[in-house]
């Protein structure tokens, strides 16, 4: 019997941890799969994905620069990747490609349940207002926080992310604004960067105001490229964290969508972060 293909798609995708993190999730749940990478071309996303499905392929996890692309192939789109206007997971059955987005699950419940903070009632900070920002507003908003801040350097770019969340943080009763980086003012439970500024060395976009006492700072990238902000952060009292738990947990979701079996997800992070740091030493 031919074994069930998945992959993760993108450009470069070398270095994704994804076929570590599911291989690790079908041996503890028993499941039988082959889980590979597959570098596509800027200009090829449609004919790999087709391919792909032509192999016997059951789904896939994408990443940079495709997510948007993804949506626009799908037939079948969630809830979700309607609101982000993107999707980092594609399933194919009976000859439909459904279109998903697990990445706001992925750092609420990172947030949440491995980092122990209850969103509920608190003052967030999301720093950015592009595809990353977009993935991960709606699940932020039904964790129900206090307030929601998007701030970003281009304000009209912010203010369009609220507008079509609106109505969802009205449901929450979340207070949901837009603010330019420059004249941002206020101080936060939870600061969470969604932009590359620590992947190209620029500096930390906000002020240390920003942050409450004993804050939480979360970088959405993981490893070197998070450690800027990580640093900044713990040298004003927050506590840090970076986005490999977001990875593990929306790669969880990804699992369930096509297996309908959730792995456990906190063993196979704190696994993975022993096997990043013993490479990293």
């Amino acid at each position: 019997m031919a074994m069930d293909l998945y992959c993760v798609m993108g450009n470069p995708v070398e270095h994704s941890k994804s076929p570590w993190i599911h291989a690790r999730f079908a041996e503890l749940t028993g499941q039988t799969l082959q889980y590979g990478k597959r570098l596509v071309p800027l200009d090829g996303f449609a004919p790999t994905v087709r391919a792909f499905i032509a192999e016997g392929g059951r789904g896939c996890n994408i990443t940079v620069p495709f997510k948007f692309e993804a949506v626009t192939l799908a037939s079948q789109v969630s809830e979700r990747a309607t609101l982000a206007q993107a999707a980092n997971v594609l399933s194919f059955s009976t000859g439909a490609i459904h279109a998903d987005n697990t990445d706001g699950v992925g750092l609420v419940n990172d947030i949440q349940r491995n980092a122990g903070l209850d969103l509920n009632g608190r003052q967030l900070l999301l720093i950015g207002a592009g595809g990353a920002s977009a993935g991960v507003l709606g699940p932020l908003l039904l964790a129900r926080p206090a307030s929601i801040t998007v701030a970003n350097r281009t304000l009209s770019k912010a203010s369009a992310l609220v507008a079509r969340h609106a109505e969802l943080a009205l449901l929450q009763k979340t207070e949901l604004v837009a603010q330019d980086l420059q004249g941002l003012a206020g101080s936060f439970d939870v600061v969470i960067n969604a932009t590359a500024s620590s992947l190209s060395g620029a500096g930390v976009p906000v002020p240390a105001s920003t942050l409450k006492p004993g804050a939480l700072a979360y970088d959405m990238m993981y490893g070197p490229a998070a450690q800027g902000f990580m640093t900044w952060a713990g040298e004003h009292g927050a506590q840090a964290r970076d986005g490999l738990g977001m990875l593990v947990e929306q790669a969880a979701e990804a699992f369930l969508i096509w297996r309908g079996v959730l792995p456990p997800s906190q063993q196979v992070l704190a696994e993975l972060r022993a096997v990043t740091h013993q490479r990293s030493r």
